[in-house]
C-alpha cells in the first residue's frame, strides 16, 4: 500500500469522525437548525467530504430526520453529490444498495431533490430471511442508519420478522465488545415488536454508552435510538 493511499484512507477516517461528532452533538444538544458543513473543518466541495457522507449514509441527516432540525443548503448539496458520486453497481452487495437508497430517501425527506439519482422503488430485501442470526446481526449493524420508525421500508419489515435473532446478535456483540455492531443492532431493536423483555435492551444500550460512548459513530447510533423529538416527517 502506497503512502499516498494510506494518507487518503486516514484522512477519510478523520472526516467521517468529524461528521459523526457533529451529528452526535446535534442529536444531544437540540436546536432548530443543523449545519454539518459549518460544524466541521472540511471543505464541503472536497471529494473526501462526499466520500465521508457515503460512509455514514443517512445518518448525516439524522438531526433533521429524527429531531426536526432544518438542513443547510450546503449540506443538501453535499449529500446530493455523495448520492450522485457513489452509486452501487449491478454486482454491488445488498448493504451498498440499501445504504445508497437510504441516503437518497433521506435527502428527499429533508427537502432535497434525489430525482434521477436513486431508484424509485425499494431494493430487494428477500435476502434477510436467508441469513443466519449471526450474519443477520452483522448486516443490521451495517444498515443501522436505516433504522428509523418514521420511515418504514421492506427492509425494516423483514427485520421485524426476526426480533429474537437480532436480540441474540445484540447479546453476542456485547459479549464480544463489538460496540459498533451492538449499538447498531440495538438501534433496530428499540423499534421492533416482539423483543424479549429478558434482553434488558435499555440497560444494554446504557452500558454501551458508558464503555464506548466516546466514539462518535457509536454515539450517533445510541442517540438516534432514543431521539429527543420527532416531527412526523415521512
Amino acid at each position: 500500500m502506497s503512502a499516498q493511499h494510506t494518507d487518503a484512507t486516514a484522512r477519510l477516517a478523520d472526516v467521517v469522525q468529524q461528521y459523526a461528532q457533529a451529528v452526535a452533538s446535534a442529536l444531544a444538544g437540540g436546536g432548530d437548525r443543523f449545519d454539518l458543513s459549518g460544524e466541521s473543518m472540511v471543505d464541503p466541495e472536497d471529494p473526501v467530504a462526499t466520500a465521508a457522507v457515503r460512509v455514514l449514509g443517512a445518518d448525516v441527516l439524522a438531526p433533521c430526520l429524527l429531531a426536526g432540525m432544518s438542513p443547510s443548503s450546503a449540506d443538501l448539496a453535499l449529500v446530493e453529490r455523495a448520492v450522485r458520486g457513489f452509486p452501487p453497481g449491478p454486482a454491488s452487495p445488498p448493504v451498498s444498495v440499501w445504504s445508497h437508497w437510504g441516503l437518497g430517501r433521506a435527502l428527499e425527506r429533508v427537502g432535497g431533490d434525489p430525482r434521477g439519482l436513486t431508484p424509485t422503488g425499494e431494493p430487494d430485501a428477500s435476502w434477510v430471511s436467508t441469513l443466519s442470526w449471526q450474519a443477520l446481526s452483522h448486516r443490521a449493524g451495517q444498515l443501522a442508519a436505516l433504522a428509523d420508525p418514521g420511515a418504514p421500508s421492506v427492509l425494516s419489515a423483514a427485520f421485524a420478522v426476526r426480533p429474537v435473532d437480532l436480540a441474540r446478535g445484540f447479546v453476542r456483540a456485547v459479549r464480544r465488545q463489538d460496540w459498533q455492531q451492538a449499538a447498531g443492532v440495538g438501534r433496530w431493536l428499540v423499534q421492533l415488536p416482539g423483543v424479549p423483555d429478558s434482553l434488558g435492551l435499555d440497560a444494554g444500550l446504557a452500558w454501551i454508552g458508558h464503555v464506548a460512548g466516546d466514539d462518535p459513530r457509536i454515539a450517533v447510533r445510541l442517540r438516534a435510538a432514543r431521539p429527543p423529538i420527532r416531527d412526523g416527517r415521512a
